[in-house]
């Protein structure tokens, strides 16, 4: 049973309406309370009758408290495991204007790129240092993290490549973590993983591609350039593993040969955070472009011909191409990714080059100091990592944890020892100390041949703000351009834009999470596994399911685990002929791309005309391939912002069948405390931190997909190598580099969970489908709502139809869109899953008065669109000139049959408080045309 929140609690400045705007909203839904609208809404049959075992409610100072005890029981040493992960100082003009800055990262993926055109421009920085430093043609605007970029790499050279082989080879000298994660995604897809030396092992006419390391996970930087050449001749591609700070001094992986180059940006500015979010990255050449996985921003052109940057080519190609998508990759790490270009911004490329000196510096000076005094070390070649022979390695270990700080252990009889931006002259004595150094002169690391002579970084954005104030108001003028959550509601259909209260984010910034390595031993990170322990329980507690997992570090990933789950599940049956996925024509374009990476066949099943899964058609299906039949993937609510009567039935189908039912959890946020979809018939679900639990989209990253299952599933859940101990039985492969994923979020969704409380969490889900009838019952007579519940209700979202008015008109959802922005909103999604319509979710957090401002925008523009009245009218008018941008308003040339004040003030309360979109509308057609995805001159500008 709902209940009234206190005034003074979190869930009182959480949720957005107060108890009267309830009762009123209520009056014009329809329905008399709370408990009667879910009774309408929400199946009977799948309803619980509990309340989710959760701590709280707390108060935010105690639940920060309670946090902080802890945050606490982690132990902080200096960390010289390496393996992708170093120490770095984030710039603090970096940390407050963008980690810690609201305007970025509570920003939504730049879909619309005229409101976006901020973090747009921020993310042609990250992908033109990228190129630059890799030595490629172009990069994409990050993936989720180091391991999974390599995975991509492979199956991107397998699909731009001629080569009939099913066979990659890897060099040994990888870091394990981005083996195991290429083992993972290898298997379903066919391909054999071979490790070894490529120098010794390697026969290039046996396999399609190679993963490379420059420098090596040990730290050899080798000359691979006669490897790529010798795969070249045979007909294979190459991708190389690289470090971007050692790029500063090495001929990059592009100039040896690459067709690709992949690794992670986190020693650019961003603390570890025990293992993530960090942004990974992808380079590779131009005539691969259109096969690159992820976001890529290019530049084009608005309507007024103004330089303006979008999202381009293959950007939420699985909503187009589905099963045969490049990638179920559909987010990327966007604010990780600004806050890394920002750094590159800040340093400039002498600073970078600076800094890299410096390190190489140390570690030769450490190199000379250790073997002067006998001790081995194995490299002939380092940047800042070498490999050091010792009798045992768990003594040299446990010395250098009572000395304060971390080794890597290699083997038996192998430390590994790299160091970073942090590293000072004290930490190389200490170092010496436990490894029996002595005082010997520098030895020199890098071959004189592998040193880098081509100049990067040239453009003037990473010479212009050196100082801070510079900096400063660089930031400021790139969040300026665009519409973030503190600036609006943010009315997007199936991404849950909710409120990310400053008290969740403020502990990610601690010394004790943001600077623990995710390889240390287990006893270091009490704390962190205390809390994952938790959120990992309370969130099986909130869904029903039996187990927990954290380790997928998006929504995508979580897909993918979770259908690897069901794989290996039939696997461990002597069923592993099963492999056909049923997919409903509705799902979300993600749902078809990771079967398919999950090596499972994709039938479709029809939805009816209310949008629901066509139950006949289902029976079909199952009847067809039942033999076969692996799993079905649902999303619920439905995609069409429904809850559909018949999940418990479509669930029992497939079970009888012999399938497994996998629940796409993007819509939790509508169940939470009324229905937990373990338990009224699903097996497997991913559930979006970055959604239904408050951690922040950050503009398209970071996000965190855990995957919860019943009993039967939880040995299948994703293993990890360095906490085997720890996950005991699991048979799962790892999918992401980091054990729990992107770990240094999580203590977001663990305050948002712990100042709830269980009644809280009910009434955020309770005003998050009142929200989203009160927003249809205001609009249906203005635009249709296309599909409603049995009893005429919708979930936590509903979809607008403009088909009708478009045909009358010539108004498309894109104007509508378009206008919305002159009103200071964000549209809401478009054409998804319905083209020709606009699905919007206002979340629980959204307050009665914003609401009434979006639904009066809307209103008024539907008496914008009646003032057209005919196609032929609509080219010339207000909607099909939106958005309109200062500049163009107070241009001498205006020659429009409508007046400024109409386009810049179309309701009185933008006179005190409006959002001046930087550009007019963008020009899609040119930006594909064009593909410019680097920063452009700078006399683009002018």
């Amino acid at each position: 049973m709902s209940q009234p929140v206190r005034l003074g609690t979190f869930a009182g400045r959480h949720i957005g309406p107060s108890d009267d705007d309830v009762a009123a909203m209520l009056d014009v839904v329809g329905v008399s309370d709370l408990d009667a609208l879910i009774e309408r809404a929400v199946p009977d049959v799948i309803r619980s009758h509990r309340l989710p075992d959760v701590a709280g409610p707390l108060t935010e100072s105690d639940a920060i408290t309670a946090l902080r005890t802890r945050a606490s029981k982690n132990t902080v040493l200096r960390s010289f495991i390496g393996t992708g992960y170093y120490g770095t100082v984030t710039p603090a003009v970096i940390q407050r204007n963008i980690l810690e800055n609201p305007g970025w990262y509570t920003a939504y993926t730049p879909y619309q790129p005229e409101i976006s055109q901020g973090r747009l421009e921020a993310l042609l920085n990250f992908q033109t240092m990228i190129a630059d430093l890799t030595g490629l043609e172009i990069a994409n605007a990050s993936l989720l993290d180091e391991a999974t970029a390599a995975a991509e790499a492979m199956t991107l050279i397998k699909r731009v490549g001629k080569n009939p082989s099913t066979t990659f080879f890897v060099d040994t000298d990888t870091h394990p973590q981005t083996v195991d994660v290429l083992m993972t995604r290898a298997e379903p897809l066919g391909y054999e993983i071979v490790v070894g030396d490529p120098e010794t092992d390697l026969d290039p006419s046996s396999v399609f591609g190679a993963l490379l390391s420059y420098p090596g996970s040990t730290g050899e930087v080798r000359d691979i350039a006669g490897t790529i050449e010798r795969l070249h001749d045979a007909g294979a591609l190459a991708a190389v593993c690289t470090d971007l700070l050692a790029s500063t001094l090495l001929t990059p992986a592009g100039e040896l040969g690459a067709d690709v180059a992949v690794g992670s940006s986190q020693r650019f500015g961003v603390p570890l955070m025990y293992g993530g979010p960090h942004a990974g990255f992808m380079a590779t050449r131009d005539a691969y472009r259109r096969s690159l996985p992820g976001r890529l921003v290019g530049v084009s052109v608005d309507a007024a011909g103004r330089m303006a940057y979008r999202l381009t080519l293959q950007t939420r190609e699985q909503h187009i191409r589905r099963d045969k998508a490049t990638s179920n990759i559909c987010t990327a790490q966007v604010l990780l990714a600004v806050i890394a270009g920002a750094y590159a911004v800040y340093h400039g490329p002498e600073g970078l080059t600076a800094i890299a000196e410096r390190v190489h510096a140390l570690t030769n000076d450490l190199v000379g100091r250790l073997r002067s005094a006998g001790v081995e070390v194995v490299n002939e070649t380092w940047f800042d990592t070498i490999a050091v022979r010792v009798a045992d390695t768990d003594t040299v270990h446990q010395r250098a944890v009572d000395a304060g700080m971390n080794l890597r252990r290699i083997d038996d009889h192998t430390v590994g020892v790299s160091l970073d931006e942090v590293t000072t002259l004290d930490d190389i004595a200490d170092i010496v100390t436990v490894l029996g150094g002595g005082d010997g002169p520098p030895e020199f690391g890098l071959p004189p041949s592998l040193r880098r002579t081509s100049g990067f970084l040239g453009h003037p954005t990473f010479h212009r703000y050196r100082s801070e104030t510079e900096l400063l108001r660089y930031l400021r003028r790139l969040a300026d351009k665009d519409i973030a959550l503190d600036r609006s509601m943010i009315p997007l259909g199936s991404c849950t834009m909710k409120l990310n209260a400053a008290s969740e984010m403020e502990p990610i910034t601690w010394s004790e999470f943001a600077d623990i390595h995710p390889f240390v031993p287990l006893e270091q990170a009490e704390g962190y596994l205390e809390m994952i322990d938790e959120l990992e329980t309370w969130l099986a507690s909130i869904t029903g399911y039996d187990a927990v997992s954290v380790q997928p570090n998006s929504g995508a990933q979580g897909e993918f685990a979770g259908l690897m789950a069901i794989r290996g599940y039939h696997a461990a049956n002597g069923e592993s002929h099963r492999d056909v996925c049923l997919i409903p024509e509705s799902a979300h374009g993600t749902n078809p791309a990771s079967a398919v990476m999950a090596g499972m066949r994709v039938v479709v099943v029809r939805c009816d005309e209310n949008g629901n899964i066509d139950v006949d058609d289902l029976r079909t299906r199952v009847d067809e391939f039942g033999d076969d039949l692996a799993a079905i993937m649902v999303t619920y609510p439905s995609t069409h912002g429904v809850f559909e009567a018949a999940i418990t039935e479509i669930c029992d189908i497939v079970h009888d069948h012999g399938g497994q039912v996998y629940l796409d959890g993007a819509n939790l946020n509508a169940m939470v405390g009324i229905a937990e979809p373990g338990q009224f018939g699903s097996d497997v679900s991913h559930l979006n931190l970055h959604k239904t639990f408050a951690i922040p989209h950050g503009g398209g990253g970071p996000g965190v997909g855990p995957i919860g299952v019943r009993s039967h599933l939880t040995p299948f859940l994703p293993g990890h190598r360095t906490v085997a101990e720890r996950v005991g039985d699991h048979h799962g492969h790892a999918v992401a580099a980091a054990p729990w994923g992107s770990a240094g979020v999580l203590p977001i969704s663990w305050m948002y969970i712990a100042m709830l409380g269980p009644v809280g969490l009910r009434r955020a889900t309770d005003i998050a489908v009142l929200n989203a009838n009160y927003v249809a019952a205001r609009l249906r007579d203005h635009y249709p709502v296309l599909y409603t519940g049995e009893m005429g209700y919708v979930a936590h979202e509903c979809i607008l139809d403009i088909r009708q008015i478009q045909h009358d008109t010539g108004v498309t959802n894109e104007d509508i869109a378009k206008r919305l922005i002159d009103f200071g909103f964000h549209a809401p999604t478009m054409s998804f899953p319905v083209a020709g319509t606009l699905m919007v979710e206002p979340t629980e957090s959204e307050s009665r008065y914003e609401l009434d401002r979006f639904v009066d925008a809307m209103i008024r523009i539907r008496a914008e669109i009646d003032a057209v009245a005919s196609p032929d009218a609509v080219t010339d008018s207000v909607l099909r000139h939106a958005p309109h941008p200062a500049e163009d308003l107070v241009s001498d040339a205006w020659d429009r049959p409508y007046s400024r004040e109409q386009a810049a003030y179309p309701v009185e309360s933008l006179r005190a408080d409006k959002y001046w979109v930087p550009v007019s509308r963008i020009d899609n057609a040119y930006g594909d045309r064009h593909v410019v995805c680097a920063c452009p001159p700078i006399d683009a500008y002018t």
